[in-house]
């Protein structure tokens, strides 16, 4: 009888702690797992390369595409809703924490791109195009192409679908900007096989040693692009 009730409650211990309510834990890890579901275990990035790496990204890059998503300069029906009852602080809390990740990045895949479309790529992330008035990626994005604190995200560590979609949402005006927009008025300057040059060569750069984003650029960019102040107030309750 004591061996029957013993193994009884063996069986039924499982049962009582899965149907146990989970812990909650009220850290920041935890209220963003809205956005892992989506962008991967830690913001690492999806597998499918819709929905991009944010861990190490610029506090002020995420911080702006929150409130772009949020206010209608950039359109995802699900980004929207999720974000909409967020005020500018707790965006801005967000973006901080995603930003002070530092995990390692996956290798680039191969790339089956002509030699010829990878070489123009190269020309335009690297020297531009001055006359198809295409100013270099390194001008804003830094020598490493690894980004810029605050504002300026870094290129590499993206699928080449990806950064195809995002210059041509930039083109067709689906994706905006605080004014100036800059990269809106670049990506117009893109013939289709340049956007899928610079995006297939991007994409096959591996990250460097270091791919934090650096302090500031060598010398100051000749371009000005408009951002949202990273000091967030909460206009929204």
């Amino acid at each position: 009888m004591v061996k029957t009730l013993i193994a009884a409650i063996a069986l039924a211990a499982p049962l009582v702690a899965a149907g146990a309510p989970p812990v909650f834990e009220d850290s920041i890890a935890q209220r963003t797992m809205a956005c892992t579901a989506c962008h991967g275990k830690d913001g690492r990035a999806a597998p499918d390369g819709f929905y991009p790496r944010i861990a190490g990204k610029p506090a002020g890059y995420l911080y702006n595409q929150l409130l772009n998503f949020r206010d209608g300069r950039r359109h995802y029906g699900l980004m929207a809703r999720l974000l909409d009852p967020l005020s500018d602080k707790y965006i801005l809390e967000i973006s901080q924490y995603f930003s002070a990740l530092d995990l390692p990045y996956s290798p680039p895949a191969t790339s089956d791109a002509p030699q010829a479309v990878l070489q123009r790529g190269q020309a335009i992330a690297m020297q531009g195009d001055a006359g198809a008035r295409l100013p270099a990626c390194v001008q804003c994005h830094g020598e490493a192409l690894t980004g810029v604190s605050p504002n300026t995200p870094g290129l590499l560590g993206l699928p080449r679908d990806y950064l195809s979609a995002q210059l041509g949402a930039w083109k067709t005006g689906q994706r905006r900007a605080h004014a100036p927009d800059c990269m809106g008025e670049i990506a117009r300057q893109l013939r289709p096989e340049d956007v899928n040059a610079v995006a297939s060569w991007l994409a096959a750069q591996p990250l460097p040693a270091d791919p934090k984003p650096v302090a500031a650029l060598p010398r100051p960019s000749s371009i000005q692009c408009g951002s949202a102040l990273l000091s967030a107030g909460s206009q929204k309750p």
